[in-house]
């Protein structure tokens, strides 16, 4: 009874923050709106939005809707298989449901405010809160339909959002891999909760938002002081969430019996699954990017295609080398990896760079998930910063040198200009995401008592002692007759297995 009160009363912190978020979006000024302003408004003000449905295109908006149900189906199945997979039996079911729970949890924290904080015009790190409640997405306040908006002028605005919605779903997903087996699950819901608004909002507004710190300009959309190319989230997905592992991995501090206690994948089948439902899923993580059924998200697609196969080869070639032995795990590992590193410059670099590139990610991605780890001894459960954190700031890096404008004139050429708005956007990326995530740990820990289960809790797996269920039931009771060694029918329960 003491512990169900216990659990009642975190459920309810939890509540209380997300119902004076909403509170705080509602009463907050706004800017007018935009069905009143259209056509007055300045560019360097607020975000432009359309009634004109005229311009929609049916095939873009056919695409992006496609692309947003491909992103979706990375979190879940693809992630959830991918990182239940690489846990112990014990753990599975819990593995998944974090990629589940939050797939419902963001959905509906980006629609109340996270969208508006995003992708609303405010300051060069924060967006504002005009689109809160999704105000000027779907409907205007006179009543009249939205079409596009500034940032995709040939979709419409609700299509653009829900799109970004399924990028905000999988980026806190992507750090449940660093404190696998060993947090609570009421501190996970509360801490990816925090961790979108804290440190995810911040980051999508200044690399893609109007008026956003790095943001180049796409379109209508005002450049920032610091033109960063980032594509799909090199900086904003997989350097932040990767970071952001680093020090969830840090501060709950390593499993029990880790380093001592044999902790292999329990289904490298699961996982193989998984990563082959990532790449495919990477296809509208990437290509629709491109905001548009057209050359640039074909080229975006092929590249996308191209550094997953040869990250494949270099984690399985370098793995092969140093083990005398080319595992499937490492396969799929440097799979992702080639994925992870080719999204900042998918839209910006040709498919042979793209080659060139995914060969760097498998061979840097190994030794980072592997040497660099043993060597500092953090546990990094399933490498979410061996994988994301150093292969999105390889990608980064490398954008600003293989970055071809004729592939996206909204681009730029490779030069050491460019190449240091990156590392500038890197290292950027590295302040928020690190001292956000400990000031947000810390938070956590304090409102859910503390972020890591018992000892005991862990010891027995968190399937049963936070869900109350087992991913495997190997014995199942069934009543009947069993005939002993003397062949004489004996009338009991008995076990089948």
């Amino acid at each position: 009874m003491v512990r169900a009160h216990r659990a009642l009363g975190k459920v309810s912190i939890w509540f209380i923050v997300l119902a004076s978020l909403a509170l705080l979006a509602a009463v907050a000024p706004s800017h007018a709106s935009a069905s009143e302003t259209i056509g007055t408004q300045p560019t360097s003000y607020a975000v432009e939005v359309s009634s004109d449905q005229s311009k929609l295109n049916a095939g873009d908006t056919a695409w992006m809707l496609t692309s947003a149900a491909l992103v979706l189906m990375m979190t879940g199945p693809g992630l959830a298989l991918f990182y239940s997979g690489l846990v112990r039996r014990k753990n599975v079911l819990a593995t998944m449901m974090q990629s589940f729970i939050l797939m419902a949890v963001v959905s509906v924290l980006w629609a109340i405010v996270g969208y508006s904080l995003a992708f609303d015009f405010g300051n060069p790190v924060i967006g504002g809160f005009h689109f809160a409640f999704l105000r000027d997405v779907v409907l205007f306040r006179n009543g009249g339909a939205v079409a596009g908006c500034e940032y995709a002028p040939t979709i419409p605005h609700s299509t653009w959002m829900a799109y970004q919605m399924m990028f905000a779903v999988i980026t806190p997903a992507l750090i449940c891999g660093a404190y696998a087996e060993r947090m609570k699950f009421s501190a996970m819901l509360l801490f990816s909760s925090l961790w979108l608004l804290g440190v995810y909002c911040p980051m999508a507004h200044m690399v893609w938002g109007k008026g956003g710190l790095f943001n180049i300009g796409v379109g209508n959309v005002s450049a920032g002081r610091f033109a960063a190319l980032d594509f799909a989230g090199g900086t904003v997905v997989h350097i932040s969430s990767g970071i952001s592992a680093l020090m969830c991995a840090l501060v709950l501090g390593k499993r029990r019996g880790y380093g001592h206690v044999p902790m292999p994948p329990h289904s490298v089948v699961l996982s193989v699954i998984g990563a082959a439902l990532l790449w495919v899923g990477w296809f509208g993580f990437n290509g629709g990017s491109a905001l548009a059924a057209n050359g640039l998200a074909s080229s975006a697609f092929v590249a996308t295609h191209l550094a997953a196969a040869t990250g494949t080869l270099g984690w399985m070639i370098v793995e092969w080398m140093k083990t005398g032995k080319p595992t499937v795990l490492g396969a799929i590992s440097g799979a992702v990896a080639g994925l992870v590193v080719i999204t900042p410059a998918s839209g910006f670099t040709t498919p042979m760079y793209a080659i060139v590139m995914g060969f760097i990610a498998g061979f840097v991605c190994f030794f980072s998930a592997t040497v660099l780890k043993h060597f500092f001894g953090y546990d990094d459960s399933l490498d979410a910063f061996g994988v994301h954190g150093v292969g999105g700031t390889v990608g980064a890096l490398l954008t600003g040198i293989f970055a071809v404008k004729a592939i996206n004139p909204a681009g730029a050429d490779g030069s050491a200009h460019q190449l240091l708005s990156q590392f500038l956007a890197v290292l950027l990326t590295y302040g928020i995401a690190a001292v956000g995530s400990v000031v947000l740990l810390y938070v956590t820990s304090f409102l859910c008592g503390g972020l890591r289960v018992r000892e005991s809790e862990e010891y027995e797996g968190l399937d049963i002692t936070q869900h109350g269920e087992s991913g495997y039931n190997f014995e199942e009771a069934f009543p009947g007759t069993v005939i002993d060694d003397e062949g004489k029918p004996e009338r009991r329960a008995a076990a089948a297995h």
